[in-house]
């Protein structure tokens, strides 16, 4: 491997720890206001609390891998307009 395609695999990791990141904080912060009252009367996470948890989770998940196939089904289908 040249030391380009190295520099070039070494962004590529970093944009996808960015990217995983970014997607985390994302989840946490809107399962978080969903799930989990602003004040605090227990110090454990109540079973409510942890199901919704789940729930939005999941459902935040199945979007996220949703959007990046539609995605990526635009993009294939861009570059074959490109190469006409």
């Amino acid at each position: 491997m040249s030391q380009k395609e190295a520099q070039n695999m070494q962004l590529i990791q970093e944009l996808e720890i960015e990217m995983m990141a970014d997607m985390y904080n994302r989840l946490t912060a809107a399962c978080h206001k969903k799930c989990v009252p602003p004040v605090y009367s227990d110090s454990e996470i109540a079973k409510g609390e942890a199901v919704c948890i789940d729930r939005c989770v999941a459902k935040f998940l199945d979007i996220h891998e949703r959007i990046g196939k539609k995605l990526g089904q635009l993009s294939m289908q861009d570059e074959a307009l490109l190469k006409k």
